[in-house]
């Protein structure tokens, strides 16, 4: 049976520590920054003597024991029914999907078709053009019908997630480097305009960090935790490698708006640079203004302030009084 463990926006260090103590349980974890891990126990509830509600039971209360930290756990055959699982669930609970294809079927019935992995808003509208705006109406719907409508590849896949197959296996290793920064507000906040303040803050800290490290990322995952603790998390591969800042804020940004949560109560936004690289080796468009390079000279300027005066010696006008 598969675990997928879900954190909520953790630091950094409190991430590596759960993934650790998940490994504690079972050597085939693998680490699904920035705030999952998903674990194979099918080995391990012999040596514990408990089946796997039993072993993510333990694991969710060492967490809140240890770290303090809420874990809501999806246990079912495969990595896509445990992921699903953890995400329907309520906040902090345990929901398991039983290795049965009745149950599989009874779970999958009613489920959002963007609940799916790999279903943006786009692929959701067309496929409610169709009628088919759930998990359960999409397997019912013949292979080559999704094929035609989506692309051979693509509808293929979703065809078979709708069905809750998967084949993938959890991979064992290190976690991927990745860098992370948090914004957790003073209270629940409302208003857009300040969410996305945060992110500019973020944005900047991450491409600082970036640049001293002389590295650059080829992604951006957004984590956004609202006053129930529940999280939202949406990521986006970026056209090439950067560490630039106004990169990195204009795709959080885009992340977020594509989010549309009007008068959501925000509690908490997370910003990681994910699949990072050495940014010597990192491709850079050409560009036919000047815009581009005063923006990186502006910014290299900035950078020397701050390793000479402090982090906060240079940050954007519309962060101001942000911590």
């Amino acid at each position: 049976m598969i675990l997928h463990l879900h954190f909520g926006p953790q630091p950094e260090a409190t991430y590596h520590r759960l993934i650790g103590m998940v490994g504690e349980f079972t050597p085939v974890s693998q680490a699904l920054p920035p705030d999952a891990v998903l674990a194979d126990v099918s080995g391990s509830m012999r040596y514990f003597d408990r089946d796997a509600a039993g072993l993510a039971a333990l694991i969710r209360m060492r967490a809140a024991a240890v770290l303090d930290v809420d874990t809501t756990i999806g246990i079912a055959p495969n990595p896509l029914l445990a992921r699903l699982a953890a995400h329907r669930g309520a906040p902090g609970a345990i929901r398991a999907v039983p290795d049965d294809p009745a149950a599989v079927a009874a779970f999958l019935t009613g489920l959002p078709a963007a609940a799916l992995p790999g279903v943006g808003p786009a692929t959701v509208r067309t496929l409610a053009s169709y009628g088919l705006s759930t998990a359960d109406r999409i397997a019912a719907t013949p292979l080559l019908t999704l094929q035609r409508i989506l692309g051979t590849a693509a509808g293929r896949q979703l065809h078979r997630r709708a069905a809750g197959l998967d084949s993938t296996r959890v991979t064992p290793g290190a976690p991927p480097r990745t860098f992370s920064a948090e914004h957790r507000f003073a209270r629940d906040e409302l208003d857009p305009d300040r969410q996305r303040g945060a992110l500019t803050h973020l944005a900047e800290r991450l491409g600082t960090r970036l640049r001293g490290e002389r590295q650059a990322c080829r992604s951006l995952v957004l984590t956004v935790q609202y006053a129930d603790r529940s999280t939202t998390t949406r990521s986006r591969t970026l056209p090439e490698p950067t560490a630039h800042s106004p990169r990195l804020r204009e795709t959080a940004h885009t992340l977020h708006t594509a989010l549309g949560l009007q008068r959501a109560r925000v509690r908490c936004v997370t910003l990681g640079a994910e699949d990072l690289c050495d940014a010597g080796t990192a491709s850079r468009q050409l560009t036919f203004g000047p815009d581009d390079d005063k923006a990186r000279r502006i910014e290299a300027a900035a950078d020397r302030a701050r390793a000479r005066y402090g982090p906060d010696a240079v940050r954007p006008a519309s962060t101001a009084g942000m911590p």
